[in-house]
């Protein structure tokens, strides 16, 4: 294999002659060898597109010749058509701040530049990773920008997939909507709903989580961008901000703006936090109503089996016949994953000192990694789990009938102790509330009919608003 030599700062070493990156890259895959996967794509894809416009803004401010530029930004060009990606090496557990991420961005585009121009990869002399490629940026107001570009965009997947999930279980809510069943709170018979109710709740849940999302996403559009080291934006044109902007906003099609005070973008990661943290709150419910429709769907005969969900794949290799709520428990280990994912998302953002917080790769990297386990799964587990769900009305019904907390309903007219004894008897005999009512004389049969009518067991909100 053919060698290039290359220097750096610390001395020189050879690299690979075929690679586009160079001796800051070959450094960090030296150092970190530690999970063996790259940053997220979509931060490698954000990198190139502020290459991108720091390298338009150069050139129109007159810092970055023609020559060079040009070059560069075909590179670019190359990059963002999706050729070279096999050269974004870099370890996504790494140096503090991500320096190494954007070194290995910084030489792949100055070396294929390099090549575009007829030059030889290495030629640092002419276009160089540090003096040309990262103009007026460094690490630290590039990698929290690329960072919220990146989480910006995935996310947008996440609210789409959870749009559509939560419209499941709305239709759900309505196509349920007159099965009347026994409510549970602590896991005991309570007053009753109808089915419809419960999976009308699970949609306003995640409706909720969908608002805070979509909320919290929009302070991503705040990048640090432009600040450099420290957020002074030192050594860079007056205007040269302000073009960057201008230049990313038309790359990407996205309205970013710059952060006011930009010392405070490359100090927090507030803003990412507060996304990773909305996510999180959306997994913790997600697990808890998938453990409500595996315990809704437990039997078939020594269960709920209030309803059935759609079987996908046999349940057991020794018990023939056995089907399993796969589905939710995937989704159940899906979320504690995510659970654990912010859990370093949120030490992370809290481990930063002064002008910067090094921990940025982690925390964008966790938070992208919990983005994109919602977006695999969510649209398999809506297909194969919620859009195939079956009411079993008449265990529901029957249920019901022999609930005993009915009583609740004779409170009004016989007081509390004594409707607690028929209920007692209820359960003791095997008997509905209502049938002993009118056999003691506590009610006519007329009077049992209206007491116990659905729509005065359903009480004042059985009509959900939209």
């Amino acid at each position: 294999m053919k060698h290039r030599e290359e220097k750096d700062p610390l001395g020189a070493k050879k690299v690979p002659g075929e690679v586009l990156w160079g001796i800051q890259t070959l450094r960090a895959m030296e150092n970190f060898p530690v999970s063996g996967v790259p940053n997220h794509p979509e931060i490698w894809r954000a990198y190139a597109e502020i290459k991108m416009a720091c390298a338009k803004a150069n050139m129109d401010v007159g810092a970055l010749d023609e020559r060079r530029g040009k070059a560069i930004i075909s590179a670019i060009e190359e990059i963002l058509n999706g050729k070279h990606w096999d050269n974004f090496v870099v370890d996504r557990f790494q140096a503090g701040a991500g320096t190494s991420t954007n070194m290995n961005v910084n030489e792949v585009i100055a070396n294929r530049a390099l090549e575009i121009i007829g030059e030889e990869k290495g030629r640092y002399d002419i276009i160089s990773p540090n003096d040309h490629v990262n103009m007026g940026q460094s690490t630290n107001d590039t990698f929290p920008s690329a960072s919220h570009i990146a989480v910006y965009r995935l996310s947008g997947d996440l609210i789409r997939v959870l749009k559509e999930l939560l419209l499941a279980f709305k239709r759900k809510g309505e196509e349920f909507s007159d099965v009347m069943k026994s409510g549970r709170t602590h896991l005991i018979d309570a007053m009753p709903l109808t089915l419809g109710m419960e999976f009308t709740a699970y949609a306003k849940t995640l409706e909720r989580h969908l608002s805070d999302i979509t909320r919290a996403r929009e302070g991503l559009l705040e990048l640090p961008l432009g600040g450099n080291a420290v957020g002074t934006g030192i050594n860079t044109h007056p205007d040269f901000q302000k073009l960057v902007f201008h230049y990313l906003q038309e790359t990407t099609g996205i309205p970013f703006r710059p952060n006011p005070i930009p010392v405070e973008g490359l100090q927090s990661p507030g803003r990412i936090l507060s996304l990773a943290s909305a996510i999180n709150n959306l997994a913790i419910e997600l697990g808890r109503i998938a453990n409500d429709l595996r315990l809704l769907s437990s039997g078939p005969t020594t269960g709920l089996g209030e309803i059935n969900l759609p079987a996908v794949q046999p349940g057991s290799s020794i018990m023939p016949g056995k089907v399993n709520p796969v589905m939710a428990e995937c989704l159940n280990m899906v979320c504690y994953h995510i659970e654990g994912l912010y859990y370093s998302v949120a030490r992370a953002s809290g481990a930063g000192q002064l002008e910067l917080n090094v921990m940025f790769p982690l925390i964008a990297n966790e938070t992208l990694e919990m983005i994109n386990l919602l977006i695999n799964f969510l649209p398999v587990y809506r297909a194969k789990a919620i859009e195939g769900i079956v009411a079993n009305k008449e265990r529901c019904y029957g249920y019901l009938e022999r609930n005993p907390s009915l009583a609740t309903l004779l409170v009004p007219k016989i007081g509390y102790l004594r409707a607690a004894e028929l209920a007692k008897e209820s359960l003791e005999r095997g008997r509905p509330v209502k049938e002993l009512a009118v056999e003691k004389g506590i009610l006519t049969h007329e009077e049992a009919e209206e007491i116990f009518s659905p729509k005065n067991i359903l009480g004042n909100f059985r009509n959900h608003p939209e």
